[in-house]
């Protein structure tokens, strides 16, 4: 299986490539220049595989939540190169590929939001050692969040970062260890958009579009 992916959600901006079950990813920490980058980096990548992206099976994205211009810049040159190759894309949830970086029991995995509010998820280990969601996408101010006391947690993402004074204070009982200075990976949307393109998840590029949690939560 052949699977493209891109991630743009953050100030981080990656693509990537899943060969029948190896990755190589291009990363790069660089904040608004992410228009810049995404296509060269997918060239370089197609480049030196020596291949197109018509022979891909699909093109996974990370849909966000996120930065809504990083979102908007993923889904339109998914959009385009799915459109020109004729190929699907599979829309990967942003919060979830940073939480497969890690392995662990119990994960809270938090974006930032803006005006003082974070996008955030729990996520434990699954049985096919991805890392699975349970409970919905939140957004709510960091001292809003509650953790279960009784479960240790692996905290990580920019939300985290920003906050971790308030996500502590209102988790006073609970176990936190934060792993500070993470991003989602493109290689990571590949390696779940392979495992959702095998679950039949793989939908028409028109049909792409960003999840903003913002709008769905508020509306």
């Amino acid at each position: 299986m052949k699977v493209l992916a891109l991630e743009t959600s953050t100030n981080a901006c990656s693509a990537a490539l899943w060969i029948d079950g190896e990755g190589h990813e291009t990363f790069e920490l660089a904040p608004n220049r992410h228009s810049a980058l995404i296509l060269p980096m997918v060239q370089d990548l197609l480049a030196e595989a020596g291949m197109g992206v018509s022979a891909c099976d699909s093109i996974a994205f990370g849909q966000g939540p996120g930065s809504f211009t990083g979102l908007r810049i993923g889904v339109g040159v998914a959009q385009g190169l799915a459109f020109g190759a004729d190929v699907p894309v599979v829309p990967v949830s942003s919060l979830q590929a940073q939480a497969c970086r890690f392995e662990v029991e119990n994960l809270f995995a938090a974006f930032d939001a803006r005006m003082g509010q974070v996008y955030w998820a729990k996520y434990r280990m699954g049985p096919n050692r991805f890392m699975q969601s349970y409970g919905s996408v939140g957004l709510s101010a960091p001292g809003a969040i509650r953790l279960p006391p009784d479960q240790t947690w692996l905290a990580v993402g920019t939300g985290c970062d920003k906050y971790r004074t308030g996500i502590e204070q209102a988790n006073y009982a609970t176990e936190i260890c934060f792993i500070p200075g993470s991003f989602p990976h493109a290689l990571d949307v590949a390696r779940l958009g392979a495992m959702l393109y095998q679950q039949g998840k793989a939908i028409p590029a028109g049909r792409a579009v960003p999840d903003y949690v913002r709008n769905r939560v508020t509306s």
